[in-house]
């Protein structure tokens, strides 16, 4: 009988990124947090053990909201009422840029090389890399940033800036418009479960 080795994804960390994000006429904007976004994505960061997960807005209003719904659901009445969900949310933390998520896990980096920075984006773009090679460099230890956008997607300011780009999920159908939380789950099962499907 074989047993499948546990892969570890400590040093993967997700962000869901408010901005710069794209409306439907490709205009640069700063989109609203939704609640399920930050359920279903913390659930998914607890359910693979990645290392936390960053909501990423600079509304002051929307990162009260969020930081509303992680007190509710870890020291308010929900902590009680449903100790699972506090676990998962447990692992998000609310920042205003990206730039401000990089630099608190260089500081935590602990001499390991910088931080890997892979933008996700339903669009193709040159020299995308496969959900296996990130798999593959995931094992190699360094600190790994996943990023993916709200509304239309990120900007390209933000995929430019980032190291990588992941492919985009493809299946046969001529429908390309997943919802993030969505695309989050395919991509994180791709990347991190313990029997990946190839």
């Amino acid at each position: 009988m074989t047993t499948s080795k546990r892969l570890s994804v400590r040093n993967l960390h997700l962000a869901l990124i408010h901005h710069p994000v794209l409306n439907k006429s490709g205009s640069i904007i700063s989109s609203a947090v939704t609640n399920l976004d930050l359920h279903d994505i913390s659930r998914l960061a607890r359910t693979y053990d990645v290392g936390s997960f960053y909501a990423v807005t600079p509304l002051q209003d929307q990162r009260q909201l969020v930081e509303s719904i992680i007190g509710h659901w870890t020291r308010g009445a929900g902590a009680a009422y449903n100790p699972k969900r506090k676990q998962a949310l447990e692992r998000i933390f609310v920042r205003e840029t990206i730039e401000e998520v990089l630099a608190e896990l260089s500081a935590g980096a602990a001499g390991r090389a910088g931080v890997l920075t892979v933008a996700t984006s339903a669009r193709r773009h040159d020299g995308s890399i496969s959900h296996d090679r990130l798999r593959r460099m995931l094992r190699e230890d360094r600190l790994c940033l996943l990023m993916f956008g709200t509304a239309w997607g990120l900007a390209d300011s933000a995929l430019e800036a980032a190291d990588y780009i992941l492919a985009p999920i493809r299946a046969s159908a001529d429908y390309n418009h997943l919802s993030v939380r969505s695309a989050a789950a395919i991509i994180l099962d791709r990347i991190a479960s313990i029997d990946p499907v190839r």
